[in-house]
């Protein structure tokens, strides 16, 4: 798995390119939230579960249908959100659902249970670029660590930080014709 850091990198990086009016603050936190919920399944180490049971890690909450519950709350809840319903409904969804293809494409780890309820089948990508990220805190600030990091950088970072560049860029422009059109 990336570590949680970059599990934010989509809601992070699109939220703040596409501004605040439309992306709220309050919205931008729970996208935030939601892109590393599937890792609370993590405690599953500490009851001693057995892998590969969709209460495991990467199990349901790795999902389609988890995706699905995340967006159906953020429906129920948009008012307290400043936003439409289908607006919270699709970014939690996306930021949500970005965690387990951002596994999927991990170097380590099990598969994640991609297609629950339909199937508890545990899926990889086939091309997978990403170092996955030590569990331990400790681990992560060694050499592997280090190594995680800078793959992370690279497949995770760069990529959305120049799509939120090019989004700000277009949304700027798009803004600016905007007003000049009502002057």
């Amino acid at each position: 798995m990336p570590t949680i850091f970059s599990h934010v990198a989509p809601a992070l990086v699109l939220g703040l390119a596409l501004g605040r009016e439309r992306i709220s603050r309050p919205l931008l936190v729970c996208a935030s939230i939601a892109a590393i919920s599937p890792d609370f399944d993590g405690i599953s180490f500490w009851l001693d579960m057995p892998r590969g049971t969709l209460l495991s890690h990467r199990g349901f909450t790795h999902s389609l249908g988890f995706a699905s519950m995340i967006a159906g709350l953020g429906a129920i809840f948009a008012p307290h959100l400043g936003c439409k319903r289908w607006v919270a409904a699709l970014v939690l969804f996306l930021a949500t659902f970005s965690h387990p293809l951002y596994d999927m494409l991990t170097n380590g780890g099990s598969g994640v249970a991609l297609w629950w309820p339909f199937s508890s089948q545990r899926v990889f990508f086939e091309w997978r670029p990403i170092a996955v990220a030590p569990i331990s805190a400790a681990r992560l600030f060694s050499e592997r660590g280090w190594n995680v990091l800078l793959s992370e950088l690279r497949w995770i970072w760069l990529p959305w930080l120049g799509l939120g560049l090019i989004v700000a860029w277009l949304r700027q422009r798009y803004d600016t014709s905007k007003a000049q059109i009502r002057a």
